[in-house]
């Protein structure tokens, strides 16, 4: 459960990203239109967490300046 509050920090940075906390499990919304894609976990499993925050910040979906 610690990993949650560093990818709400991610997400809230991001204009293109919408976090969602709902009956246990995280949703992140990435992208607009057909490009939307959603990534989940279950809400205290740290490392699916972790593996959305790398895909965030270093992969597919990191933020392109």
């Amino acid at each position: 459960m610690k990993q949650l509050g560093n990818l709400a920090i991610i997400c809230a940075r991001r204009r293109n990203v919408l976090l969602q906390v709902l009956n246990g499990h995280v949703a992140v919304h990435v992208g607009n239109g057909p490009e939307k894609r959603m990534l989940q976990a279950p809400w205290d499993n740290d490392e699916e967490i972790s593996t959305i925050i790398h895909e965030l910040n270093f992969g597919k979906y990191k933020e392109v300046s």
